[in-house]
């Protein structure tokens, strides 16, 4: 397999980034944490799940899209944030961002970012600001300072990398940012030409949030899991978050909820919505899928915050499955509510976001 052409789903295009890229790379963004039984329960969460289809519906014209943060995007997800795209593939953010731009849905966008907010914000859809809470607090707040001018639509505050996850692929071919050109990973490097030509003559490799503030991770080589366990500050609260909400005013959400209790503090904090994630498995192996916990967290705060599913999600069938989910909740809600009024709001603001998707 050769080129894009021939990449019919997401196996192929893995199979064709092993290909590309020098292994340290490759085993970073595939990897999870220790045996990495979490990074595959959260696809096969999904495959445990059937669904069975009414027919004769009427599909002749669909409409997928949804309101997500005050914003209306064409389709129920969007391209969540992730860190050091430039070492990818050179173009990094600005590529990923001009294909949500294209089919206008949510551009989540890294602390870990090597794209610039000013860059960024010449990208005309909507964007979604991924926050990691820092022990320099000038550094976090020139963050925010930095998306509130240029205009970014919503701030995600991550909560589950209070410190560095084991990902032990990382250790065994000494990934760090930016990369080092060791003996063990030379040969990868040589034999990854284009990669390699990519890394070293085009622009300087930079994490532009963080450079100004800090060397890690820019001029000092270091691991994610490093960087997470010294430079993020562990004492991070509840207060902390609700104190970011207020500073950000504007559309918040929590990014690493994976409990009902951390689900309802999110509402008490006045969060819009919530992504129910296990950071892909690269944090606590062990963990339930997102998919698993979704029914949990929905009965709980359905209706009183938006809820994103994160992680595992493969094919559109999941997608499916995820709001097939999310509408089974919606539907036992409104058989326990016992005043008819509740009903006819509860109705309003839920049922025409999803039966127009699912043409019940």
């Amino acid at each position: 397999m050769s080129n894009l052409s021939k990449c019919n789903n997401i196996n192929d295009f893995r199979k064709l980034a092993k290909s590309k890229l020098p292994f340290p790379i490759f085993h970073y963004i595939d990897g999870g944490a220790d045996d990495e039984t979490t990074l595959l329960r959260n696809t096969k969460s999904f495959e445990d799940c059937d669904l069975v289809p009414n027919v004769l519906r009427g599909v002749e014209n669909i409409d997928l899209s949804i309101k997500l943060f005050g914003k209306t995007i064409d389709l129920p997800f969007f391209l969540s944030p992730t860190a050091l795209q430039r070492l990818f593939h050179y173009e990094g953010e600005m590529a990923v961002g001009q294909a949500a731009e294209a089919f206008n849905t949510f551009f989540g966008i890294s602390s870990l970012s090597t794209v610039s907010a000013s860059e960024i914000s010449k990208l005309k859809g909507p964007k979604i600001f991924q926050l990691y809470y820092h022990k320099d607090k000038e550094l976090t707040k020139n963050m925010i300072d930095e998306c509130k001018e240029k205009k970014f639509d919503a701030l995600a505050l991550t909560v589950d990398t209070i410190t560095g996850g084991n990902r032990e692929r990382d250790l065994k071919t000494g990934f760090t940012s930016p990369p080092k050109f060791t003996l063990k990973s030379i040969l990868s490097y040589a034999t990854s030409p284009s990669w390699t030509l990519n890394y070293l003559v085009r622009k300087k490799f930079d994490l532009p949030f963080l450079s100004d503030y800090v060397g890690e991770g820019t001029k000092f080589a270091v691991s994610v899991s490093d960087y997470f366990s010294t430079m993020l500050d562990q004492s991070m609260s509840w207060k902390n978050a609700e104190e970011i909400r207020k500073y950000w005013n504007g559309p918040f959400c929590l990014k690493g909820i994976m409990s009902v209790e951390d689900a309802k503090n999110a509402v008490k904090i006045g969060a819009s919505a919530i992504m129910v994630s296990n950071h892909g498995g690269r944090q606590l192996d062990g963990s339930r899928s997102p998919f698993d916990q979704l029914k949990e967290i929905l009965d709980a705060v359905g209706g009183k915050i938006e809820v994103i599913c994160d992680g595992g999600i493969r094919r559109g069938t999941h997608i499916l499955k995820a709001l097939s989910l999310m509408l089974q909740q919606i539907f036992i809600k409104i058989i326990r509510l016992k005043n008819l009024k509740m009903i006819i709001v509860f109705t309003k603001s839920f049922l025409k976001k999803y039966l127009k998707f699912l043409r019940i």
